[in-house]
Parts: structure tokens; sequence; C-alpha cells
């Protein structure tokens, strides 16, 4: 990324609609930096931009991949039908911020116009380089709508946000207005699960921005190596990634730490993306870890805790991250997600559309059978 000028990519994802701290040129440098994302994690950088006399006025995050680990919008069944065929599905394509499953802007452009011609680019790049696909994951609609210009394939997956807004479409005043809003049951189950949290004599402290010192860093790193290390796996992201966050990104991080007995024993990491304003705000659901097991943390940690951080500060939202019916329980509530897919084999590629086309059924069915589950007395008004 030394190669491209930070504030003309920065500039490109500002004027976008959807922008998100997760593609913003120090967060992308970061992952390269830290030996997180590089060609030997199986992440080769190949960055696609369209200048003129010095000027940018479009970009994306390009990787070549020898994997599908980090991405979260599954196609390791696509892999393996390639290999029963004898063909190679890797290398393959994808534009997408590393380890980030949070949808927005894929594709940086100072107009929409432009966004299509940077897309034909990446495909012309894909051909010469022979790669099995291109994968576009957690798009903005108006990417989508280049990559339905480029006849890429649609696909969508469901992920859970909390949404900052009452019966009427206003803020919460508070967390107790916002457990009155859900229905008894689940005000119920969340009532226990933060007792049992108190009970076992855990409490919290938030930490913004510049207020995580080098202290809180590190143990958060502790936690969250920890929480891999639990799972048989190594961490995606390396201790030096986090020191960048804190060095370049300072203001984009929020963290809430759990004590007991005056000891820090669990950690969540939440991401924030301001408007231009500087007032309105999204949280992200990033990252977390413990040290000690107690009974209905996690939820606490991840859920309870940013949405009361949520509430005061008046965030529109709080996305959940990938994956989890479980969040619903918590008032994240079921959003569909877009990507979008080329195929160079033209077989696969026919068989892959008739695939996306009754999985886009199902899904579409789980969500209205979700959205029947509402954790809410009614249905909260969107703003």
């Amino acid at each position: 990324m030394q190669s491209i000028e930070k504030t003309q990519w920065n500039g490109l994802l500002l004027s976008d609609s959807v922008p998100t701290p997760f593609l913003r040129y120090e967060y992308l440098n970061a992952m390269h930096e830290s030996a997180s994302a590089i060609s030997k994690t199986g992440w080769t950088c190949k960055f696609i931009t369209l200048s003129s006399e010095g000027e940018l006025f479009a970009a994306c995050p390009l990787y070549l991949k020898t994997h599908s680990y980090g991405e979260y919008v599954f196609d390791w069944a696509w892999a393996q039908a390639y290999e029963r065929h004898g063909l190679h599905y890797y290398p393959k394509a994808l534009i997408a911020p590393p380890f980030s499953p949070v949808p927005g802007t894929r594709l940086l452009a100072k107009s929409q116009a432009l966004k299509t011609p940077l897309l034909k680019a990446v495909l012309d790049q894909c051909l010469s380089w022979g790669v099995s696909s291109l994968h576009m994951l957690y798009a903005s609609p108006q990417d989508m709508h280049a990559a339905q210009e480029c006849h890429m394939l649609e696909r969508h997956t469901v992920q859970f946000h909390w949404q900052n807004t009452d019966s009427e479409g206003k803020p919460f005043e508070h967390f107790d207005a916002f457990l009155l809003s859900m229905n008894q049951e689940k005000r119920k189950k969340i009532k226990q699960e933060r007792k049992k949290v108190s009970q076992a004599e855990v409490s919290f402290k938030t930490f913004e921005g510049t207020q995580i010192k080098d202290e809180e860093w590190d143990f958060f790193y502790r936690c969250y190596q920890q929480t891999y290390l639990e799972h048989g796996n190594a961490p995606y992201l390396t201790p030096s990634f986090f020191d960048l966050m804190k060095k370049e990104m300072t203001e984009n991080w929020v963290m809430f730490i759990a004590y007991r007995q005056g000891n820090p024993i669990a950690c969540s990491l939440v991401a924030i993306q301001r408007g231009e304003d500087q007032k309105t705000m999204v949280a992200y659901g990033r990252y977390w870890g413990a040290l000690e097991r107690v009974d209905c943390l996690h939820f606490e940690a991840c859920y309870y805790q940013p949405i009361v951080w949520c509430i005061e500060k008046g965030v529109e939202r709080f996305e959940g991250g990938a994956q989890g019916e479980h969040k619903m329980a918590r008032a994240l509530l079921p959003v569909m997600t877009q990507s979008a897919h080329w195929l160079a084999h033209p077989s696969f590629a026919k068989a892959v559309d008739e695939f996306l086309i009754q999985e886009g059924q199902n899904v579409n069915q789980y969500v209205e059978h979700l959205e029947q589950r509402s954790p809410y007395k009614f249905a909260p008004k969107s703003k």
C-alpha cells in the first residue's frame, strides 16, 4: 500500500455513502505491516486503482487467496467440488478487508459511474492471472449495482444488528427503556444473565480512544489470544496489528474490561465509525477474550455493555458481526447482507448460479421465520 497516497485513499472512502473503519488506509496497511495478512498467511495484496495524472479516482482492496479462512461467506463446498473434478480453486481473488465481516463499501470511487469500470478492471486482471474466481464480500448496495452490470452472481447471507430505535423511531433514553420495549420472556432472560455476572462480583470499566493505554491493550491481547488457543487455533491478528491500531486509529476503538476482586479477567473491543458531522456513530462488535470462566460473561461483555454504551452515546446501530442466531435474544435483529461472485469456469459458474438461486430462497424464508420471533413487543420503526 506504500505506493498509494493515504489521503487520496481515505478521501475516496469518506466520499462514499457506506464507509467503515475497516477500509481505511491505516487499517489495511496495518494488516500488511503486522504480517497478519500477507502472502505467507495466504493473503497476497494486489490492489487495483484507477488514476489520472497522479489523482486517484477509484480503488479497491484485492487479494489473491490460497484458502478461504477469514472471510465468513463460506465457499468451502465450491472448492471441494473443483477438487473432485481435478481442478484448482485456489488461488482465487477476493475484494474485502481481511478478517472483517462488516457490510460496507468495497469499491472506492469518486462517483457511482466509476465503480463499474473499476470492477471491470479487476475482472480483466483476474482473467489475465488465470484465477478460478472473484468474490466481493459484504458489499454496499452501490457496489452490488456495479456487480450486476458486470454480470456477477449475487449471494445473500444474514447478520444480526441492534438498532437504537424505539417504537416511535427515536433513540432509547436509557437501558431500562430498551428492556421495556422487549417482550417479557426476553426481558427476563437478559435480566437473569446480567444478574449472574453481577452475582459473580464482576464489574466493568469502559475505555474510549486515548483512554486505552498500553496496559489495557496488552491485557486485551492476552484475552484475545487465550480465546483462540482454547479453540485450538492461533489468532489471525498479531500483537503488532493492535500496536498499529492504538497508534494510527486510536479514536476508532472502545474497550470494555471486566474486573473481579480488582483484577481484570475479560475484555471486548468495539470499533466505531463517526459520520461526517462527528455526531452520528455506528459501532461494530469485533473481538473478545477471557482469562476466567464466568457464566454469561460473554453476553455481558459483547452485547449488554456495548448496548449500554451505545444508548448513552446515541449510537445509531451496533453490528454484532457474522452469524449467531443467539444474538436475537439480545435484540440484535436479522439483516440481509450481499456479496458478488464470478467464476471463470462456465460449467461451474452455471452450477453455482443455480445453487445461489435456491440458497437465496432458503435465506429469505429463514429471515421471514426469524422476523416472526422478534424479541420486541412491537416492530421498532426504522429511522
